[in-house]
């Protein structure tokens, strides 16, 4: 495993590496935000309290996380990833609130899916998921998926030419032909 202190730039680049595929990056869209989504939804339940504030280790990995993207020297993409990530712990512990049965189907049944859309991607990809490399792809793949939908939005050309330059655009890979 290479270094977790990486700028963004060269995270990014690297886990772009192992998506060139429109359609691996389209399923990564539905897949990343249903594993960061399910992960807080099962973290929700480890409760504790600092000092005379309630908290969970959902909130806690949501704060580190968080930290570590402001710091990645992009701080738009740090924080835009932050908000998004904080979004959908806050969604997480809404789901948290039911029955045991029901957080842990919840819980279970959206990271379950998640990674089946990760996997499908990959298929389309040909190459295997960017964190069997480096285990730092598990942290980078939200924010590739952020930076992505900046980029569609216009935001981060800069970015966006440095990363093909590295690793080349986007592409359709041919399955007939591999």
């Amino acid at each position: 495993m290479t270094s977790l202190f990486r700028p963004a730039l060269d995270l990014m680049a690297q886990y772009a590496a192992y998506h060139r595929d429109r359609r691996n990056i389209t399923t990564h869209f539905i897949g990343i935000p249903l594993i960061v989504f399910a992960i807080s939804v099962l973290l929700a339940r480890a409760e504790f309290s600092v000092g005379e504030t309630p908290m969970n280790a959902a909130i806690i990995a949501w704060a580190l996380s968080a930290l570590w993207y402001v710091t990645r020297g992009n701080l738009v993409l740090g924080v835009a990833t932050a908000l998004t990530n904080g979004l959908l712990t806050a969604l997480a512990m809404t789901a948290a609130q039911g029955t045991t049965a029901g957080w842990l189907t919840v819980g279970l049944v959206s990271f379950i899916i998640g990674w089946m859309f990760q996997f499908v991607g990959h298929y389309y990809e040909g190459r295997k998921p960017a964190f069997v490399d480096d285990l730092v792809g598990l942290l980078v793949g939200p924010m590739f998926v952020v930076g992505e939908a900046m980029f569609t939005l216009g935001w981060g050309r800069p970015l966006l030419a440095e990363i093909e330059r590295r690793v080349g655009p986007t592409h359709l890979r041919d399955l007939a032909h591999p």
